[in-house]
């Protein structure tokens, strides 16, 4: 972050001082007299330089520490601890015995700071992406495109929500040129919020889908969250939009910005031609732009990775890179974030696919699709949970997934976790399918069950929402590996990662 006293944090946020000691140097000790005239003394406090934090153990010299309270503990407890690792302050909503500025709501207060951060960096431009699937991977394929163009600040994994985008938003500094931010949605008016924390320059929406449409109550409220983040750029910004998808493209209506769409749409402005995969499921396509065309071949696997390219390729060209330099580094990409589509070959031959970080019906069917693809001449697994907050239709589409996995050809579909056992009925209602279709109770019992049932070349999906913790399957089956790789590791999570739309 950016040096600032703590005097003038409690001025962005509308805080007050607590907890200063003018003896210590941070102002002085008693009131100056010259005179008839007598100044009081100006407090301003300890200056933070290094980052602002929600974990205790990660506090360090210079930072701020913003304590929170959670479901199982309160952060205020933890402000004597981030203190004597050397934080210059604390972010709080009552007094700590320490230099501190004492808010309202701290939640409030750290997205207030944010904004204030952001305004006096006006180098920086914001690009805040949005969509139902691939809003992380698209996020980070941006980012490192726009890398080329200046240095960018992105967040690490899911940094979607109002804590974890304003704690991205001040990691920028005077160096900063582009700011690549996540913007998530549990209902509407969460991205109007976002974006008026870090008021976009670029937009971005990918698509409109089934994630958490349990919460949204069907697909036109999540088209009208996702909506927001287009009405938030101003005219002279860019909006970009999914010329695939017609709720998606529709938003144009509702923003004064320059409108520029991707897509496999011939009409998209900047498109997929020659599409195809490779063996391993990895895209090849020459970039189509109005300044040229350039070839592609993706590290990354599934041919929904397209869409997402193309996505990062028109931001790049927003920010001015020409066509074959942006193909150049989507053809360098890969996997930046955790357990997404993260492809290991065990020693013994077996590949696992840890796409565990999340999952809806849409980003499965593509999982899915992709497992088939990988697994020509070989036998598949699909290892999946629990898709979440999917509301009334919720068995309807775990059993539309379960008849997919049968109609794909997979050899072996293994089911975990009660809410997801419709998975299992919809396999068993294709006649056709020759496959096996388990359904077990927890992780441990499916590890159990492919470990039964592996032997080398054989292919693994593993994919599930966050609340059915299918990471931990992947884990033990690379563990199995005897020698291979490790699963990436966690690179974000708790309060700040959020699990949002």
């Amino acid at each position: 972050m950016i040096p600032l006293p703590l005097s003038t944090i409690a001025e962005l946020t509308g805080g007050a001082l607590d907890g200063l000691s003018p003896a210590g140097g941070d102002a002085p000790a008693r009131p100056v007299v010259t005179g008839s005239v007598v100044t009081e003394p100006v407090v301003t406090g300890p200056v933070v330089t290094g980052p602002v934090v929600v974990d205790s153990r990660a506090a360090g010299p210079g930072s701020l520490f913003a304590a929170f309270r959670g479901e199982r503990a309160d952060g205020h407890d933890f402000a004597a601890a981030a203190l004597a690792a050397g934080a210059a302050g604390v972010l709080a909503e009552r007094p700590v015995g320490g230099p501190a500025v004492v808010v309202e709501d701290v939640r409030h207060a750290l997205g207030l700071l944010a904004r204030g951060v952001l305004a006096r960096l006006p180098e920086a431009t914001v690009i805040g992406v949005t969509g139902s699937a691939g809003k992380t991977s698209t996020k980070d394929l941006i980012a490192r495109v726009v890398e080329r163009a200046g240095a960018t600040v992105a967040p690490p994994g899911s940094f979607n929500n109002e804590i974890g985008l304003p704690l991205t938003v001040l990691r920028a500094d005077e160096r900063t040129r582009h700011l690549v931010l996540e913007m998530g949605a549990r209902g509407i008016g969460h991205i109007a919020y976002l974006a008026g924390i870090a008021p976009p320059r670029v937009g971005v929406v990918l698509n409109v889908g089934t994630a958490h449409i349990g919460e949204f109550g069907g697909r036109d409220g999540i088209a009208a969250a996702k909506g927001e983040l287009a009405e938030a750029v101003p005219a002279g910004g860019t909006v970009i939009l999914n010329a695939d998808d017609p709720l998606v493209l529709a938003m144009a209506a509702r923003t004064e910005a320059e409108v520029v769409t991707f897509g496999r749409s011939g009409r998209a402005d900047v498109r997929a031609e020659g599409e195809r995969l490779d063996e391993a499921g990895r895209p090849r396509f020459s970039l189509v732009t109005p300044e040229g065309t350039a070839p592609v071949e993706m590290r990354l696997h599934g041919a929904h990775a397209v869409a997402n390219a193309l996505a990062a390729a028109a931001v790049g060209r927003a920010v001015g890179l020409p066509p074959e330099e942006i193909a150049e580094v989507l053809s360098e990409a890969r996997p930046a974030s955790r357990w997404r589509m993260e492809v290991t070959e065990r020693a013994d031959g077996v590949t696992v696919v840890n796409d565990a970080y999340n999952a809806n019906p849409d980003s499965t069917r593509a999982a899915v699709d992709v497992l088939a693809h990988m697994a020509r001449g070989r036998r598949a697994f699909a290892v999946l949970g629990e898709m979440a907050e999917l509301g009334p239709g919720s068995a309807a589409e775990h059993a539309k997934i379960g008849q997919h996995v049968a109609r794909s050809g997979i050899a072996g579909l293994v089911v975990v976790g009660a809410n997801a056992a419709p998975m299992a009925e919809g396999a068993d209602q294709v006649a056709s399918w020759t496959g096996e279709c388990v359904q077990v109770d927890d992780v441990g019992a499916a590890v159990t069950v492919l470990r039964e049932r592996l032997r080398p070349r054989d292919v693994v999906l593993v994919k599930g929402s966050r609340v059915a913790g299918m990471e931990r399957i992947a884990e033990r089956l690379l563990q199995d590996g005897a020698g291979a790789g490790t699963a990436a590791p966690e690179t974000a999570g708790g309060v700040a990662g959020g699990d949002r739309a």
